[in-house]
């Protein structure tokens, strides 16, 4: 099993990021996806993947534009978004997953 199926396989909420550097947009989303770990504490994990470092990866979930963001719960993908959200978007939709 790879380290990132150990890591989105968990009890709780796993929201992954997948971006660039070169990403404005992506640059935006850095400090609302700190707010939202700040307010959600230990009841999220929030990992980044840097899409230009694990093209497979980002391939494997169909990652076309970023930042995309996943959210799986218990190793599944519950939730996916591209673009920009706000930090009040984020939580209802993570805590929608408890």
């Amino acid at each position: 099993m790879s380290k990132f199926s150990e890591i989105i396989n968990q009890d709780q909420p796993v929201l992954v990021d997948f971006f660039a550097e070169w990403c404005g947009p992506c640059k935006t989303m850095s400090p609302i996806l700190k707010d939202v770990k700040d307010n959600l504490k230990d009841r999220v994990s929030i990992i980044k993947i840097d899409v230009d470092k694990n093209q497979e990866l980002a391939s494997k979930y169909q990652v076309r534009g970023v930042p995309t963001l996943l959210l799986f719960k218990n190793g599944k993908q519950v939730w996916r978004q591209s673009g920009v959200l706000q930090k009040n978007e984020l939580i209802n939709v993570i805590t929608a997953t408890y």
